[in-house]
């Protein structure tokens, strides 16, 4: 079994203060990644604090790209910095990660469409790794590098990895309605359009509802939730919205 799960940035990091990481909740996922000990298990983690700060200064976006090679590097250095952080709690507990940089990888064309190989992250988990990757810059034709977010990450490794069921670990647990409630489930974006909005805090890859459009698009059924239904989750339950 394949599972693809991401960590939102906003739960790793504080998403309002530039470059700062929430070493507690980032601790309570470790721990939890550790004890499910999950064969087949796919990391994404997104930018928080560290990549949507820098590509926001720089007027970077998954659809506005730079051409200056140190704006690119502001974007990259800090997440991959932020992938430190998360690969050493993965290793005090030994699970065996490895990293995977997008922007080593991955490229957009100039319709906007991603190509990135995943024989890199097959093989490691084949060879018993657990893959880290995160939201990045990435070459994009036409534009020069332009934001690659970890929701798109997720929906591309999915499809590639034909993936059993995928997770996205969120700040809130799960998709809520009007009322703040959690909705159990959705079929189609139309459904929930309204209720969908961008991010509280700096966010250039489409909050929840770009979360939401790129779930419904998988073959796989994904799940919304909080840290705390992450155990929950890795042992195969059904936590916050399930989507598609």
């Amino acid at each position: 079994m394949t599972v693809v799960l991401k960590l939102g940035g906003s739960v790793i990091t504080e998403k309002d203060e530039p470059e700062t990481l929430d070493g507690r909740t980032l601790t309570d996922l470790a721990d939890a990644i550790a004890e499910a000990d999950l064969a087949g298990l796919v990391l994404v983690h997104g930018g928080g604090s560290f990549g949507h700060h820098h590509a926001a200064a720089h007027g970077v976006s998954t659809t506005e790209g730079t051409r200056d090679a140190r704006a690119a590097m502001d974007v990259h250095g800090a997440m991959t910095t932020l992938n430190r952080f998360v690969l050493s709690r993965l290793h005090e507990r030994d699970v065996s990660a490895l990293p995977v940089h997008p922007l080593s990888a991955a490229a957009r064309d100039a319709a906007g469409d991603l190509s990135m190989p995943t024989a890199q992250v097959a093989t490691m988990l084949g060879e018993g790794f657990v893959p880290v990757l995160h939201g990045d810059g990435v070459v994009h034709a036409g534009e020069g590098v332009t934001v690659l977010s970890g929701d798109e990450l997720v929906a591309h490794l999915a499809r590639e990895l034909d993936a059993d069921r995928v997770g996205v670990c969120s700040t809130v647990p799960g998709v809520l309605d009007a009322d703040g409630e959690v909705i159990p489930g959705i079929d189609s974006f139309e459904a929930v359009a309204d209720l969908l909005g961008g991010s509280d805090a700096t966010d250039v890859s489409g909050g929840m509802a770009g979360k939401v459009r790129e779930l419904l698009a998988l073959d796989a059924p994904a799940h919304v939730f909080g840290p705390d239904a992450l155990g929950e989750f890795l042992a195969g339950g059904s936590p916050g919205t399930r989507i598609g």
